[in-house]
């Protein structure tokens, strides 16, 4: 078996893992593993293909099982969930830590629970900047962070196409001190900006959108996406909206709105294209 030309291996690898989630890897693949060596390999590309850290316990446990990057199969996750902000510490983004080790990932999800408010939890997440360069879709629970120490991370991933974002209330900044003011009044500073070339996606679940929806439109470089989903309930979200819809009418391929506001009605939605 382990003398298998590496097209059939590969393939054989390859049909196992669609069946794959989170928690719930198929036996048949984990077992690929016990073949030979030669099999590791391919069967770790789709073994850690998905990783989600939602306690402080699960990443000790990954720490302990690949205490150095030359045996960490982080260099294979394509998907990355942060559940809470308590498992991410400074050691974390140090040379040679867990952070830095998962280079690959072409999807950061970040929180989505109240739990997600806790107080430096802009200062853990600063350590994510840059961290994966190839990284094409975030979604994240836009409460867990102020706005602007949001799109400063949003913005540190060069190759970023897909934005998904629910909550999109903005909260205190939570340093205590800090009097910088809104930052929805904050213009948003960088050197360069991502691709911004796919999918849009605002809920605002009570909230107001709006503040988000302005800091978009003050990335630098434009946003040029293709698909626009929107779901709000507060009046004064209407401007903004309707400004990200006129900004990204040169590429707007499909529009969804859902708005719940009383007194408005949206006489009619035709497909862009």
């Amino acid at each position: 078996m382990s003398n298998l030309p590496c097209e059939i291996l590969d393939h054989i690898v390859d049909l196992l893992h669609d069946s794959q989630t989170y928690g719930q890897v198929p036996l048949e693949l984990r077992n690929c593993c016990l073949v030979s060596k030669s099999w590791v390999p391919r069967t770790r590309r789709h073994l850690f293909a998905n990783i989600y850290f939602d306690t402080a316990k699960n990443l000790e446990s990954w720490k302990r099982t690949f205490p150095g990057p030359s045996i960490s199969p982080a260099c294979y996750a394509k998907r990355l969930c942060i559940g809470r902000p308590q498992v991410v510490t400074a050691e974390g983004a140090e040379a040679g830590g867990w952070i830095a080790s998962f280079s690959s990932v072409e999807h950061l999800e970040l929180g989505g629970q109240e739990i997600w408010q806790a107080r430096g939890c802009e200062v853990a997440f600063a350590l994510f900047h840059g961290f994966s360069p190839v990284v094409k879709s975030i979604r994240v629970n836009a409460s867990i962070l102020p706005f602007r120490h949001l799109f400063n991370l949003i913005l540190s991933f060069p190759l970023l196409e897909d934005l998904d974002m629910t909550d999109c209330y903005d909260v205190p900044i939570s340093n205590g001190g800090d009097s910088d003011g809104p930052p929805m009044s904050t213009t948003v500073q960088s050197s360069s900006s991502p691709a911004f070339t796919g999918t849009l996606k605002l809920q605002g679940e009570g909230g107001p959108v709006g503040p988000a929806a302005r800091l978009l439109l003050s990335v630098p470089g434009g946003i040029h996406f293709r698909k626009l989903s929107f779901a709000w309930t507060q009046k004064e979200d209407i401007s903004p909206m309707m400004a990200l819809v006129e900004k990204c009418s040169h590429t707007l391929e499909s529009l969804y709105v859902w708005c719940d506001v009383p007194g408005t009605f949206i006489r009619h939605l035709r497909p862009h294209r």
